[in-house]
């Protein structure tokens, strides 16, 4: 686990031009999480209901079993604990992914954000950074709060 994580500083950080890496889809799902990690962090300890949307989000989303995701979690706390800034995510995640992709992280980002049903500053200007950073616009990342927050909202069907 300790390799994969210096592997994937070592390809973040690496001077080599892009066109030379190669990024697997786990450095990919990686980078993700560990932004999902900084979001869901910010105000403090990740609340229950955070870490059990993130959970559900990696499974789901990522198509991962649960010890899979438990493991992708717990190596990207790991990252997320030693990065500098969002530049070392956002890049890998940039190289890696097409704009519906990208634009799909911002969502995911969004929806833990909504997780606890409050949303701070310091959550909103994080995604904001992070979109900024993955050439998502301001009026695609605005689209895709109002989205997520009138889904949490919304009269559950069930019920």
């Amino acid at each position: 686990m300790l390799d994969r994580l210096r592997n994937f500083i070592v390809d973040v950080i690496s001077p080599e031009a892009p066109e030379t890496r190669s990024f697997d889809e786990t450095g990919c799902k990686l980078a993700a999480t560990a932004l999902f990690i900084h979001i869901i962090s910010l105000d403090g300890t990740p609340s229950d209901v955070e870490i059990r949307k993130l959970h559900e989000l990696i499974e789901t989303r990522f198509g991962l079993d649960p010890g899979t995701a438990s493991k992708l979690i717990t190596s990207a706390t790991l990252a997320e604990g030693e990065a500098v800034d969002l530049y070392q995510f956002t890049s890998v995640l940039m190289r890696s992914l097409n704009d519906e992709d990208r634009l799909r992280i911002v969502e995911m980002m969004w929806e833990l954000v909504y997780a606890d049903d409050h949303v701070s500053e310091f959550e909103e200007n994080v995604v904001w950074r992070a979109a900024d950073l993955l050439a998502i616009s301001s009026r695609d990342r605005i689209k895709l709060k109002h989205r997520v927050g009138a889904s949490r909202s919304a009269p559950d069907p069930a019920t």
